[in-house]
């Protein structure tokens, strides 16, 4: 019954949110510190919540098969990214969104210096780089920053050391289990300030942006957005069949974090919901503590996809077409410069801007999708969280340890 009355108070919240920035921009504009407080209080439990499940769930569980569910992790999202690349690189020469495309050029102005900044930012280290920096150098420092990696390193370590411990080391078990616990209730009461952090960020977007913007950029906003709901239902409906979970019985489960990471675009808000929701689903803490933080830095389905149609769009406004071969390298330097990036602002087009530059393409589509980022990071977002949802039933189903009594309980709780 709680949980239906919060949904209902998101959805109306969006609605509200929507009315506003469309009848008074300005004051919907000012609504923005609503969304601003919300999401910084999701900031501040992510990490002793994700530090609490993790360790407790290795430590209590042990840490057997710790290297073949990391191994089994990153094969399965190699494979779907895969999958989200290809569809976006169909969409993008099926509807060609950048074609016959009318320029502003005062939108062209007021954005092309944000845009060479990107470009400066996406151009980082290499995969080795990236692999050292997961590692911290004070876990202090990785919690006040929200790095996820370098969390989720610490704490498997740190749960190791736990095991290796034995029997002296069980105060602290006993006190991570606590705070474990203590955190998920601290995520209810936050909770609370949802629809209000909502209807800030709904407000301040249409407010700034305007309705009649999507009528302009109709065609770019409907092809990605097509291409996102065929990767749902053909690819992530078919994972579920194959791992016998019904889909949108999952779906109707994790309605709170998917409006959370549609209405204000970050997946950090939907965070620690979600994570608590495929627990109750039927996966191990251990596993959703591991797999999910994880996805949301090499499992960005939507944001895969929503770069391959970007770096589509962006050659095709400039009036270059791209061969097969040319699109296919492009892709794959996307997917690698991809990694690492997921607390950036605006990270798919800082990826973008940094990639396009490495091939010499201009950088005009970069400033074109500026002006709607917040409208496409809100589909890319919400297919990221889902996909990761599914991505940790699988992992648990891959090592048989899904429990399916405890789904069927879940989904009979929320009829």
């Amino acid at each position: 019954m709680k949980q239906n009355k919060l949904t209902l108070l998101i959805f109306l919240a969006l609605v509200f949110g929507i009315v506003v920035g469309a009848v008074a921009p300005e004051f919907g504009q000012q609504m923005r510190p609503f969304a601003v407080i919300f999401l910084r209080m999701i900031k501040m439990i992510i990490a002793p919540l994700l530090f609490s499940t993790l360790v407790f769930g290795i430590a209590g569980t042990g840490a057997k098969h710790l290297g073949k569910i990391g191994l089994k992790t990153i094969a399965y999202f190699a494979v779907v990214t895969s999958m989200a690349l290809v569809i976006g690189l169909v969409a993008a020469n099926v509807f060609k969104p950048g074609s016959d495309f009318v320029i502003n050029p005062k939108l062209y102005q007021t954005y092309m210096s944000q845009v060479g900044q990107m470009a400066d930012a996406g151009t980082h280290g290499s995969m080795i780089d990236f692999f050292v920096d997961i590692f911290p150098t004070s876990i202090f420092h990785a919690l006040a920053e929200g790095d996820l990696l370098q969390i989720v390193v610490f704490s498997i370590f740190f749960a190791l050391a736990i095991i290796a411990a034995g029997k002296s080391a069980k105060p602290v078990l006993d006190f991570v289990e606590s705070m474990s616990k203590v955190m998920f209730k601290f995520t209810e009461y936050v909770m609370y300030f949802a629809p209000l952090g909502i209807f800030g960020a709904i407000a301040s977007t249409i407010g700034t942006n305007g309705i009649c913007i999507l009528k302009s950029y109709a065609k770019i906003i409907g092809s990605m957005y097509f291409a996102l709901v065929v990767f749902v239902v053909v690819v992530l409906m078919l994972v579920c069949k194959i791992v016998k979970v019904p889909f949108w019985d999952l779906l109707k489960a994790l309605r709170d974090p998917v409006l959370l990471a549609f209405t204000t675009a970050s997946s950090e808000a939907a965070f620690p919901k979600a994570m608590e929701i495929v627990e109750k689903f039927g996966v191990p803490q251990r596993i959703a503590g591991f797999v999910m933080p994880t996805g949301y830095t090499f499992n960005l389905d939507g944001s895969t996809l929503y770069l391959a149609i970007a770096a589509i769009f962006s050659a095709q406004i400039a009036g270059i077409n791209l061969g097969l071969e040319q699109q296919l390298v492009i892709m794959l330097t996307l997917m690698l410069t991809s990694k690492g990036l997921a607390g950036v602002p605006r990270v798919a087009l800082v990826v973008l801007a940094g990639t396009l530059a490495t091939f010499n393409l201009p950088l005009l589509g970069v400033a074109v999708l500026l002006g709607i980022d917040q409208i496409l990071d809100m589909g890319r977002t919400t297919v990221n969280l889902i996909g990761n949802c599914v991505a940790t039933i699988v992992i648990a189903r891959w090592e048989n340890e899904f429990d399916y009594d405890k789904m069927r309980e879940f989904i009979a709780e929320q009829t």
